[in-house]
């Protein structure tokens, strides 16, 4: 199966199959996706983390997505941002306009369901479940396995932590405490958490910063975890 976009793979993750609603926090879903797309832009070597603290355009080719090379534009031509500020500039819309993808592809669909006469309330119920399917079970052999992930599932683990989303794993209460040990790992390993070097990282050293600085833009625009 073609691989999708990791912020197709994060909003699939967050929506309840069969109401079409989103679970979980929806701050940190805008959050993770804004973050996907930048982090698929550093998967294919077209933006980095640079010194100054801002994330760049190393190559303008477009990878014929529209969502990405709207991103990559507005990277290229607008002024420098920080990771942080480029989250908070990327979320709002971002959903919609995943959904609509989604939607005239045939993954999910849109039910307009009008409340009082007036409310118009959408949800999208999944129409082909095939590739949430593979997206759970990459996941599943990732945190359950002993091997490491590749760099797009090491990715999306890691925005998983960072956004707080590690409820819509849906793993048997068995494996949530091994899931738990494994996502932090993964997380360490991409250069997201502790102390583990760059050279070390089991994504390329380019991308382990841009998840990185992405990652803790998410977990301080979302603040502190509240208590149990």
């Amino acid at each position: 199966m073609t691989p999708i976009p990791l912020a197709e793979e994060l909003l699939l993750l967050a929506y309840d199959d069969q109401t079409g609603k989103a679970t979980g926090s929806r701050i940190g879903l805008d959050l993770g996706m804004a973050a996907a797309v930048l982090i698929d832009l550093a998967l294919a070597n077209r933006i980095a983390y640079a010194a100054d603290g801002y994330l760049k355009v190393v190559d303008a080719t477009p990878l014929g997505d529209p969502v990405a090379d709207a991103v990559l534009g507005k990277v290229a031509s607008d002024e420098p941002h920080t990771p942080a500020q480029w989250l908070q500039r990327l979320r709002h819309r971002l959903r919609t306009r995943v959904l609509e993808d989604l939607c005239a592809r045939g993954v999910v669909q849109d039910v307009d369901e009008t409340q009082m006469g007036v409310i118009h309330v959408h949800r999208y119920p999944t129409s082909d479940p095939a590739y949430e399917a593979e997206i759970r079970q990459r996941l599943a052999a990732a945190l359950t396995g002993d091997t490491l992930p590749d760099e797009r599932t090491a990715a999306l683990a890691t925005l998983l932590v960072a956004a707080r989303m590690e409820p819509a794993l849906k793993l048997p209460a068995g494996e949530s405490e091994r899931a738990h040990e494994r996502l932090a790992e993964i997380a360490s390993n991409a250069g997201f958490v502790g102390d583990v070097s760059l050279e070390d990282s089991i994504v390329r050293p380019s991308v382990a910063l841009v998840v990185a600085t992405l990652g803790r833009a998410i977990q301080a625009a979302l603040g502190a975890p509240k208590p149990i």
